[in-house]
């Protein structure tokens, strides 16, 4: 792939069908169910994906067996019943806050010493607030870079369980790791979140889906825990199950925002109302915006679907704390809208693959926008656009956001397109296809 990518601007509305590859949030969190059950899982429709990837990489150095069928996306997992079979291990994360997070409190379990790292930017990504209630649960658990960060290791006789507390104002991936291990302790886990408002909580809400899914009992976390409450999850561990997952929505966000700037219409199969992914809200976002939305039930074994239609005109306020991930996607929306948009309530995305404050704000300027950091979020005041070379930072949201901005507006350039491979590697395929660009991106 070229260092960097021009975007073809499109002579139509977007239009047609499309389903977004496997969920990196789900694939994740089914791999670390059926790797702590009682026996042989398979996961299907799991995204090939660096993140993925990784992932697998990383039980695997665990000792946990593991056959991955990529092309198929087809992974088969050997369970180990809630142990760790390796007694040491080093596991190389990569860029992926997921395998990190959820891999150290898996490594807890374990009966010997083990150390997590992973690239420059996720030695800058704190760990603390994960790292802190290992501690109280009786685990030496150590975060070796300054401010709290990467890389992490753990020494561990086991972990029996009990009651710990951790915050969530900088990521639900620390209790959703917490909650993974949980049925897997003798005692249990009494996880109290911290008070004060617990980010991306549709997230935790996914991982105790997953984890009854392997036959664990432990619910959802319970109404109002997104201001401080307590999760009991109580020990019995995961048995093995055939496991689907569904298309990405964090995916699917730029498909459905490429009709909403284009005022084109586009239909993702197989998400809906019903999806365990919180992104999905997404479309109600674009629909705030003026575009209309259509949400359809499969029936008789059909998919879910939904479509966006129209151009999205207004600008709105709006709270993407639930949905932080497509904060850059309506970023690039924004752009094209009649009034200003003003984002709230996002501060923690500032400690992502990279600042998407600060960072998307400098590459929302570069296009003409009026753009300005606020100290939760962003404001967009539209502007006349014009072309402009887009730096990505290594972050794969930035590259698939911004390049939605070259359907509109000629001569824009994507630095580093091979970035999306952390969670996308087909985007510029699906992309291409969708806008109708004469050739495909080159792998």
């Amino acid at each position: 792939m070229p260092a960097a990518r021009d975007i073809p601007s499109s002579t139509r509305p977007i239009e047609g069908t499309v389903r977004p590859p496997g969920s990196k949030s789900l694939t994740n969190r089914a791999l670390v169910c059926a790797a702590l059950a009682r026996g042989e899982s398979e996961v299907h429709g799991a995204l090939d994906s660096e993140d993925t990837r990784v992932m697998v990489a990383g039980l695997t150095s665990l000792g946990i067996g593991i056959e991955a069928d990529w092309r198929s996306g087809r992974i088969r997992v050997v369970g180990a019943g809630g142990s760790i079979p390796a007694p040491a291990a080093t596991i190389d994360c990569a860029a992926s806050g997921t395998t990190m997070r959820f891999l150290s409190a898996v490594c807890a379990l374990g009966h010997g010493r083990y150390r997590l790292d992973g690239t420059a930017r996720m030695r800058q990504r704190p760990i603390g607030d994960l790292v802190a209630p290992l501690e109280e649960l009786g685990v030496d658990a150590t975060a070796e870079s300054p401010g709290g960060c990467p890389p992490v290791v753990i020494a561990s006789s086991g972990l029996r369980g009990g009651t710990t507390t951790v915050r969530g104002g900088t990521s639900s991936q620390f209790a959703s790791g917490l909650a993974l291990v949980a049925p897997c302790t003798p005692l249990g886990l009494r996880l109290t979140l911290a008070p004060g408002r617990v980010v991306s909580l549709p997230y935790l809400t996914m991982t105790g889906r997953v984890m009854e899914a392997f036959g664990a009992t432990c619910g959802a976390p319970p109404a109002g825990v997104e201001h401080g409450g307590t999760w009991q999850i109580p020990t019995g561990g995961y048995v093995a199950t055939r496991y689907a997952i569904e298309p990405d929505a964090s995916a699917a966000s730029y498909f459905l925002a490429a009709a909403a700037i284009t005022g084109g219409r586009v239909t993702v199969e197989g998400l809906g109302r019903t999806s365990l992914q919180g992104d999905v809200a997404f479309a109600d976002a674009l629909e705030r915006m003026g575009c209309r939305v259509l949400w359809e039930r499969g029936a008789g074994g059909g998919e879910d679907r939904i479509t966006v239609s129209g151009r999205a005109a207004r600008g709105i306020d709006i709270d993407m704390n639930a949905i932080s991930d497509t904060v850059p996607t309506l970023a690039a929306v924004a752009l094209f809208a009649s009034e200003p948009t003003v984002i709230r309530n996002v501060a923690h995305i500032r400690d992502k693959e990279t600042d998407r404050i600060g960072d998307l704000v400098r590459e929302l300027r570069r296009l003409g926008a009026a753009a300005t950091e606020t100290a939760d979020g962003l404001r967009i005041e539209p502007r006349p656009l014009h072309a402009a070379t887009i730096a990505t930072y290594d972050d794969h949201r930035m590259a698939m956001s911004m390049a939605l901005a070259g359907l509109v507006i000629p001569g824009v350039r994507i630095e580093n397109p091979r970035c999306v491979g952390k969670t996308f590697p087909e985007y510029w395929r699906f992309l291409g296809r969708l806008a109708g660009w004469p050739t495909e991106a080159p792998d």
